[in-house]
């Protein structure tokens, strides 16, 4: 997808943001237009709050005029727009592979709409082809690992040159192959009950709006 694609993609988004909403913003290379796009309408007038699912994502929304606030300042999400690796066609998603799957998933699942803008490749008929991301602490990250493979996955430590690489939260990251008779709810729950698995790059059962483009590139809109 080029970025003129996932430009339209990412305004069209912005367009589902309403005065007054507090939106959760997203983090990545299509969301990154929506953020911007937002920023344009804020300068226009519209009243909005957002909280970003990153480090990266705060500082762009600053940029732009975003006013930022907190959990602790709000009551709930009204909307929250975020990328994808990978988008089955029950809207399962696998997150997570710029690393922010955590803050990603607390905002996804305090949102009362969550919009997913992804280009078409991203839609898959099977999860895995994309290495599942478990953000896991660093203390006994050698027996997590061990569990983590009892149950049917193969972890690999993301790294960053020579070093792991260290999540917003200071957690490093296991990329895990998923075979394929593996279930998709069935995995996230069992990788979340794991000791020093803090979450998981499964989002299923969040999803209420796809953003992509059709075979002749035209905005599609996929809901359940």
């Amino acid at each position: 997808m080029n970025e003129n694609d996932k430009q339209i993609v990412g305004e069209k988004a912005a367009e589902f943001v309403k005065d007054g909403m507090v939106v959760g913003l997203g983090t990545g290379s299509t969301v990154l237009y929506t953020i911007k796009r937002l920023g344009q309408l804020v300068q226009e007038g519209l009243n909005i709050k957002g909280i970003p699912t990153s480090i990266q994502t705060e500082k762009l929304a600053k940029e732009v005029g975003i006013q930022l606030v907190n959990f602790s300042k709000i009551e709930q999400i009204d909307i929250a727009i975020d990328g994808a690796d990978e988008i089955n066609p029950n809207f399962e998603l696998i997150k997570g592979g710029g690393g922010a799957l955590l803050r990603e998933k607390i905002i996804a699942k305090a949102a009362k709409t969550f919009i997913v803008v992804a280009d078409p490749t991203k839609m898959v008929e099977r999860l895995g082809k994309f290495r599942l991301p478990v953000e896991v602490i660093p203390f006994g990250m050698e027996m997590t690992m061990k569990h983590i493979k009892a149950i049917g996955l193969s972890p690999e430590l993301r790294l960053n040159g020579a070093t792991p690489f260290i999540t917003d939260n200071g957690n490093y990251i296991f990329d895990c192959s998923i075979p394929n008779h593996i279930q998709t709810e069935i995995i996230e729950r069992e990788l979340n009950l794991i000791p020093g698995v803090v979450e998981n790059g499964l989002f299923v059962g969040m999803t209420d709006l796809v953003i992509t483009l059709d075979k002749n590139g035209d905005v599609e809109i996929l809901s359940k």
